[in-house]
């Protein structure tokens, strides 16, 4: 059973197990990305639309869907970067916390981490992404990002060593001398 082709041809069942199967991750990503709830869920759709579209390239026998449906959020938000190349960028939605102390820190810290994800250059930030947050096997990785296992590797080494040299300041005792 083709999930893709039933859908293309007009099953609205086999499209709801499309994108209930695969919704959430893609908008995850998405939203990593782009740093945006509006842009992620606009990435999304247009993910599934072009899944449907009579022009779509997707073949079941060079790649998993998975790995197409991935390929095509991270196009969407090339598109959108390039499109919004001189806008600022304001980092995430403010979140409204009805929490103690610790809730709050918390949201600072994620505050911070987004952030410096977000100053990863995009190749690194991508890899990141993938790995970290969406636990995808690198090969998998270099099938979404079209490249060899040895860059998604390397980029992902220098994504970390960026990372932990942006947030060794927040480390406990970075302040304190030895």
């Amino acid at each position: 059973m083709d999930l893709v082709k039933e859908a293309r041809a007009g099953s609205e069942a086999a499209f709801l197990r499309l994108f209930d199967e695969h919704h959430l991750p893609l908008f995850r990503f998405a939203y990593r990305l782009t740093g945006s709830t509006p842009d992620a869920e606009d990435v999304v759709q247009e993910c599934f639309l072009e899944l449907l579209r009579p022009g779509c390239s997707y073949d079941s026998e060079r790649t998993s869907i998975r790995t197409y449906l991935f390929g095509i959020v991270r196009n969407q938000c090339l598109k959108r970067w390039r499109k919004d190349a001189l806008a600022t960028d304001d980092g995430p939605e403010t979140r409204h916390e009805r929490s103690p102390e610790s809730d709050v820190l918390r949201a600072e810290m994620e505050e911070i981490i987004f952030r410096a994800v977000r100053e990863l250059p995009e190749t690194q930030r991508e890899v990141l992404i993938l790995a970290h947050y969406e636990q995808m096997p690198l090969a998998e990785i270099a099938g979404v990002l079209e490249i060899e296992v040895a860059a998604v590797k390397s980029r992902l080494q220098r994504a970390r060593a960026q990372l932990k040299e942006t947030l060794a300041a927040y480390a406990p005792g970075a302040g304190r001398k030895q």
